[in-house]
Protein backbone atom coordinates (compact mmCIF):
# COMPACT_ATOMS: atom_id res chain seq x y z
CA UNK A 1 0.00 0.00 0.00
CA UNK A 2 1.64 3.50 -0.83
CA UNK A 3 4.27 1.70 -2.87
CA UNK A 4 2.71 3.27 -6.01
CA UNK A 5 1.91 0.02 -7.86
CA UNK A 6 -1.60 1.81 -9.53
CA UNK A 7 0.07 4.17 -11.05
CA UNK A 8 3.29 2.35 -12.32
CA UNK A 9 0.56 0.17 -14.27
CA UNK A 10 -0.73 2.81 -15.58
CA UNK A 11 2.30 4.62 -16.89
CA UNK A 12 3.60 1.25 -17.66
CA UNK A 13 0.45 0.20 -20.08
CA UNK A 14 0.67 3.96 -21.57
CA UNK A 15 4.58 2.96 -22.29
CA UNK A 16 3.71 -0.59 -23.94
CA UNK A 17 0.31 1.02 -25.82
CA UNK A 18 2.85 3.79 -27.63
CA UNK A 19 5.13 1.13 -28.46
CA UNK A 20 2.65 -1.07 -30.03
CA UNK A 21 2.93 -4.10 -27.33
CA UNK A 22 0.03 -5.91 -27.02
CA UNK A 23 -1.02 -6.13 -23.45
CA UNK A 24 -3.78 -6.08 -20.59
CA UNK A 25 -3.58 -3.92 -17.32
CA UNK A 26 -5.21 -5.18 -14.50
CA UNK A 27 -5.66 -3.45 -11.10
CA UNK A 28 -6.80 -6.68 -8.92
CA UNK A 29 -7.98 -4.93 -6.00
CA UNK A 30 -10.14 -2.70 -7.92
CA UNK A 31 -11.90 -6.38 -8.95
CA UNK A 32 -12.65 -7.20 -5.17
CA UNK A 33 -14.12 -4.15 -4.01
CA UNK A 34 -17.48 -5.07 -2.45
CA UNK A 35 -19.39 -5.82 0.68
CA UNK A 36 -20.85 -9.61 0.41
CA UNK A 37 -22.70 -12.00 2.26
CA UNK A 38 -20.66 -14.02 5.22
CA UNK A 39 -20.96 -16.91 2.65
CA UNK A 40 -18.79 -15.35 -0.47
CA UNK A 41 -15.22 -14.08 0.99
CA UNK A 42 -14.83 -10.86 -1.62
CA UNK A 43 -10.83 -12.34 -2.69
CA UNK A 44 -12.49 -15.48 -4.06
CA UNK A 45 -14.81 -13.47 -6.12
CA UNK A 46 -11.73 -11.29 -6.70
CA UNK A 47 -10.30 -13.89 -8.58
CA UNK A 48 -12.46 -15.41 -10.44
CA UNK A 49 -13.23 -11.71 -11.96
CA UNK A 50 -9.48 -12.09 -12.58
CA UNK A 51 -10.08 -15.42 -14.24
CA UNK A 52 -12.83 -14.36 -16.60
CA UNK A 53 -11.04 -11.05 -17.48
CA UNK A 54 -8.08 -12.57 -18.42
CA UNK A 55 -9.75 -15.36 -20.54
CA UNK A 56 -11.66 -12.25 -22.18
CA UNK A 57 -8.51 -10.63 -23.03
CA UNK A 58 -6.43 -13.91 -24.09
CA UNK A 59 -9.41 -14.71 -26.65
CA UNK A 60 -8.50 -11.43 -28.22
CA UNK A 61 -4.77 -12.44 -28.33
CA UNK A 62 -3.35 -10.87 -25.04
CA UNK A 63 -0.74 -12.81 -24.11
CA UNK A 64 1.04 -10.28 -21.40
CA UNK A 65 -0.46 -9.28 -18.51
CA UNK A 66 0.86 -6.59 -16.01
CA UNK A 67 -1.20 -6.63 -12.75
CA UNK A 68 -1.21 -4.76 -9.71
CA UNK A 69 -1.73 -6.10 -6.17
CA UNK A 70 0.54 -6.86 -2.94
CA UNK A 71 1.03 -10.51 -3.27
CA UNK A 72 1.54 -11.75 0.39
CA UNK A 73 2.18 -15.38 0.32
CA UNK A 74 3.21 -18.51 -2.15
CA UNK A 75 -1.03 -19.46 -2.26
CA UNK A 76 -2.52 -16.17 -3.52
CA UNK A 77 0.47 -16.19 -5.92
CA UNK A 78 -0.14 -19.72 -7.42
CA UNK A 79 -3.89 -18.19 -7.37
CA UNK A 80 -2.52 -15.37 -9.29
CA UNK A 81 -0.98 -17.81 -11.64
CA UNK A 82 -3.95 -19.97 -11.93
CA UNK A 83 -6.06 -17.44 -13.08
CA UNK A 84 -4.19 -16.05 -15.55
CA UNK A 85 -3.18 -17.40 -18.97
CA UNK A 86 0.01 -16.81 -19.42
CA UNK A 87 3.66 -18.77 -19.93
CA UNK A 88 5.87 -16.84 -17.28
CA UNK A 89 4.94 -14.75 -14.16
CA UNK A 90 7.41 -11.88 -12.53
CA UNK A 91 6.84 -10.88 -9.59
CA UNK A 92 8.12 -6.78 -9.26
CA UNK A 93 7.99 -5.47 -5.86
CA UNK A 94 8.08 -1.62 -5.48
CA UNK A 95 9.72 -0.42 -2.56
CA UNK A 96 9.56 3.21 -1.15
CA UNK A 97 10.15 4.44 2.54
CA UNK A 98 7.69 3.56 5.14
CA UNK A 99 6.98 6.98 5.86
CA UNK A 100 6.05 7.67 2.20
CA UNK A 101 4.19 4.90 1.76
CA UNK A 102 1.98 6.14 4.99
CA UNK A 103 2.06 9.33 3.40
CA UNK A 104 0.82 8.25 0.15
CA UNK A 105 -2.18 6.38 1.65
CA UNK A 106 -3.20 9.30 3.71
CA UNK A 107 -3.36 11.53 1.40
CA UNK A 108 -5.20 9.00 -1.50
CA UNK A 109 -7.81 7.40 1.17
CA UNK A 110 -9.79 10.24 3.00
CA UNK A 111 -12.64 8.58 3.97
CA UNK A 112 -13.81 7.04 7.10
CA UNK A 113 -11.37 3.77 6.50
CA UNK A 114 -8.29 6.23 6.52
CA UNK A 115 -6.52 5.64 9.87
CA UNK A 116 -6.85 1.54 9.80
CA UNK A 117 -5.40 1.70 6.01
CA UNK A 118 -2.37 3.94 7.57
CA UNK A 119 -1.87 1.81 9.97
CA UNK A 120 -2.07 -1.32 7.27
CA UNK A 121 0.78 0.30 5.49
CA UNK A 122 3.90 -0.90 8.09
CA UNK A 123 2.13 -4.42 8.47
CA UNK A 124 1.31 -5.17 5.09
CA UNK A 125 5.36 -3.93 4.60
CA UNK A 126 6.45 -6.71 7.01
CA UNK A 127 4.59 -9.47 5.52
CA UNK A 128 6.13 -8.90 2.15
CA UNK A 129 9.38 -8.40 3.71
CA UNK A 130 8.84 -12.31 5.58
CA UNK A 131 7.30 -13.37 1.70
CA UNK A 132 10.14 -12.30 -0.21
CA UNK A 133 8.42 -13.69 -3.46
CA UNK A 134 9.30 -10.70 -6.14
CA UNK A 135 11.71 -11.93 -8.69
CA UNK A 136 13.34 -7.99 -8.53
CA UNK A 137 12.17 -5.03 -6.72
CA UNK A 138 12.20 -1.75 -8.19
CA UNK A 139 12.11 1.81 -6.28
CA UNK A 140 9.42 4.22 -6.40
CA UNK A 141 10.82 7.52 -4.49
CA UNK A 142 12.37 10.20 -5.79
CA UNK A 143 12.33 9.44 -9.56
CA UNK A 144 9.66 9.84 -12.43
CA UNK A 145 6.88 7.78 -12.35
CA UNK A 146 8.08 6.59 -16.15
CA UNK A 147 11.74 5.65 -15.01
CA UNK A 148 10.23 3.76 -12.51
CA UNK A 149 7.56 1.90 -15.82
CA UNK A 150 10.40 2.05 -17.65
CA UNK A 151 13.13 -0.18 -15.22
CA UNK A 152 9.94 -2.49 -14.08
CA UNK A 153 9.60 -2.91 -18.09
CA UNK A 154 12.85 -3.85 -18.84
CA UNK A 155 14.34 -6.17 -15.88
CA UNK A 156 10.86 -8.27 -16.99
CA UNK A 157 12.36 -8.56 -20.32
CA UNK A 158 9.10 -6.88 -21.67
CA UNK A 159 11.35 -4.40 -23.45
CA UNK A 160 14.79 -3.01 -24.23
CA UNK A 161 16.41 -0.28 -22.68
CA UNK A 162 18.94 1.35 -20.58
CA UNK A 163 20.61 -1.37 -17.89
CA UNK A 164 19.50 -0.14 -13.92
Amino acid sequence: MGAGKTAVLTEASDILSRRGIVHAAIDLDALGVAHLSGTAPSDTVMYENLRSIGRNYAALGVQRFIVARAIEGGAQLKLLRDMIPTVRTTVCRLTASLEMMERRVEMRELGISQRELVARVAKLHEILDRARLEDFTVANENRALTEVALEMLVRAGWIEGPTF
